[in-house]
């Protein structure tokens, strides 16, 4: 009876302690407690699904992804973007404006005094990102500079001012509608190519 009661009255062994020694006689051998320890989180691992164990790097590059994403979309949705009628006023009052479409949509009409600096050029059948775009900007306008940034319908010109305004160019404004809405609202175009053809037809 004595042997029973001191048999309920000692504590129960720890749940580690009981798998080291489930661990010690099923290898033969004496193993420490850290190392038991150590290899049961490693079977714990190994018996876990690859897409639980990739979970924490994969969250993490779709998370900067999304950021990056955030951040475009913050600076498009900022932009400060005007119709065509108060781009003509803001011009005449000193803003500049610049032109992102390519070189052969600028020399077949423009906005009058426009500068050209494409944001897309071509490659074969395509298009491609002008990655001097921003360099070419400063070089031309500066940072500080009040710009009005136009294209042939707006798409692009909203890319390039988000991008100009991200890259910490202060007085950037979209026109809204492009040199399209501009052409229809009847303001003052230059048409590079016509003068050329006149320019040689009186020559001739």
């Amino acid at each position: 009876m004595s042997l029973l009661i001191a048999s309920l009255r000692a504590p129960a062994a720890p749940a580690a302690s009981l798998q080291n020694e489930s661990l010690a006689s099923s290898s033969g051998y004496c193993v420490s407690p850290k190392v038991a320890q150590r290899a049961t989180l490693f079977r714990r691992h190994s018996h876990e699904p690859a897409s639980k164990q990739l979970a924490q790097p994969t969250c993490y590059y779709f998370d900067r992804i999304s950021r990056i994403k955030a951040s475009r979309m913050q600076a498009e949705h900022s932009l400060r973007s005007v119709p065509v009628q108060v781009a003509h006023e803001m011009m005449n009052a000193g803003h500049r404006c610049l032109d992102v479409r390519t070189q052969e949509e600028y020399l077949a009409g423009h906005v009058e005094g426009a500068i050209n600096i494409p944001y897309l050029v071509k490659c074969g059948p395509g298009m491609k990102k002008n990655h001097r775009f921003l360099e070419e900007v400063e070089a031309e306008f500066g940072k500080d500079a009040e710009i009005i940034v136009g294209c042939q319908s707006g798409r692009r010109s909203m890319m390039a001012a988000a991008e100009l305004q991200a890259a910490n160019f202060n007085g950037v404004t979209d026109m809204g509608g492009g040199y399209v809405a501009w052409k229809e609202s009847g303001l003052p175009v230059e048409e590079v190519e016509e003068s050329r053809r006149h320019q040689r037809t009186l020559n001739i």
